[in-house]
């Protein structure tokens, strides 16, 4: 059997240590850290990953902004909304909601957004940041795993690591990370929809890590025998949630495991609330 890697238990842990820093500092500075969001539409998805994000500011401290805009808005008053948040001088972090509408181009936001309140940490030069070892504002969901690993002591040096998906979300700044001596120091494989043989690749990884979009692709004849899966998926179906890797059948052979839901999707939240922090902690110099 697997072990779990829990993600609600040490997204809770980071949290917690969020909010005595925030309780810390509170009293040399005139306000809390505040996160904005920018939602676009009414995804349904987004709607809930919205309020979570609220909640998770609320019980820490951090003070919430969410500014809902219509399908119909043109990307001309998206962008100049974001423009009025950056230079807000109550706000730390922003971010804004994907997917967006097709009219509205992602790049031309996100290159938008300041990278001083690049909560996702997306932007161009925050992301060239983190190609050359120096990263300021890291994304999310790659901080999110490596945070997991790290607290399961998961020793990612040296080891043979293979990347389902190649999002400039996930997949990449991922690979990214995981190569640098300091944070990941392994090999890394990135697979994607013209590789050729994916399971020569996935079952060869020490850690495999899929981000793929497809519920229940990886199987247990995919996977290395004590390996460690990390299913960075979560998908709603007839059976209920479930992630790219079919847990039932590959958790009996692996070392460790994250489930969905509970895995990586409460580490991405927790990573969003330390960048905000990080950001509001940049902004009074403390």
């Amino acid at each position: 059997m697997g072990k779990i890697l829990d993600g609600k238990a040490c997204s809770a842990q980071i949290r917690a240590a969020l909010a005595s820093e925030i309780k810390t500092i509170i009293s040399k500075v005139e306000r809390p850290p505040c996160l904005a969001v920018i939602w676009v539409g009414e995804n349904p998805a987004s709607a809930t990953y919205v309020k979570a994000k609220g909640k998770a500011c609320e019980k820490i401290g951090m003070d919430f902004q969410l500014h809902h805009l219509p399908e119909t808005v043109t990307e001309k008053e998206l962008i100049a909304l974001i423009h009025s948040l950056n230079k807000n001088h109550n706000v730390d972090a922003l971010l804004v909601q994907l997917p967006l509408p097709k009219q509205i181009s992602e790049e031309s936001v996100v290159s938008a957004i300041s990278p001083e309140k690049d909560a996702d940490g997306f932007h161009p030069y925050n992301l060239g940041r983190l190609i050359m070892g120096n990263p300021t504002f890291i994304p999310c969901t790659p901080a999110g795993i490596l945070e997991l690993l790290h607290k399961n002591e998961i020793d990612t040096t040296g080891k043979e690591v293979v990347i389902v998906g190649r999002s400039n979300i996930v997949g990449k700044p991922l690979a990214v990370l995981l190569m640098q001596k300091a944070l990941g120091n392994a090999t890394v494989t990135v697979c994607h929809t013209a590789t050729r043989d994916l399971v020569f690749h996935t079952k060869r990884a020490d850690i495999l890590i899929v981000a793929a979009g497809r519920p229940r692709m990886i199987k247990a004849d995919m996977v290395k025998e004590g390996g460690v899966v990390v299913d960075v998926g979560i998908h709603r179906t007839e059976q209920g949630l479930c992630g790219d890797v079919d847990f039932e059948e590959v958790e009996p052979k692996t070392f460790a495991i994250t489930p969905v839901p509970g895995g990586v999707g409460p580490m991405t939240v927790a990573m969003l609330l330390k960048n905000t922090v990080l950001a509001w902690k940049g902004r009074y110099k403390v």
